[in-house]
């Protein structure tokens, strides 16, 4: 049985070289990142466009290791795209609709993934209410995780490895294996 691809999915201006996204692309043998031709003003067609190539041009099944606005571009990948990603972590999803940068992102999709996924929201992240990523979760058809005051769930939060974002993404990877045993 293949082992799936990671695709690692930043957020507006992508994670710096602390960030837990950062850290497992450099220590997970094929990983590979998601690269923006603008970090700073995207748009949903650049965006998504760049994490459905990738997806697309895969030979393996994808897990997808998305932070922030990568899980609202992940949202929004075509069907033949989606129907290749076997897995998703979806980590302090943005809400377009609080910054104006991110506004073409938004409305974002409320139909549920057709995949395996996990959402992870923080009660005080300061770019999207745990009331609205709760939300999503149950539009996407997602397991949702609720962390305490776990701010935006990146390097200013103090989350460098995250062995608990590590050991939830190990088990969408792990999802085939395990059924077929």
């Amino acid at each position: 049985m293949t082992a799936p691809r990671i695709v690692i999915v930043p957020g507006w201006r992508d994670s710096g070289p602390g960030h837990w996204q950062s850290l497992w692309e450099a220590r997970m043998p094929g990983a590979v990142r998601v690269l923006q031709d603008d970090w700073v003003r995207p748009t949903r067609t650049a965006w998504v466009g760049a994490l459905a190539r990738l997806v697309l041009a895969s030979d393996e099944p994808v897990v997808i290791a998305a932070h922030s606005l990568g899980c609202i571009a992940t949202s929004h990948l075509p069907p033949e795209a989606a129907e290749r990603i076997q897995g998703a972590l979806l980590v302090a999803p943005a809400d377009p609709e609080r910054r104006a940068v991110l506004h073409d992102f938004a409305p974002v999709p409320y139909g549920a993934l057709p995949y395996r996924s996990i959402v992870v929201a923080s009660s005080n992240d300061p770019f999207c209410p745990v009331r609205l990523a709760g939300a999503y979760a149950r539009a996407w058809g997602s397991e949702f995780v609720r962390m305490q005051n776990a701010g935006h769930i990146n390097t200013d939060s103090g989350h460098g490895e995250w062995p608990l974002g590590l050991a939830l993404l190990e088990s969408l990877t792990s999802v085939e294996t395990l059924a077929t045993t």
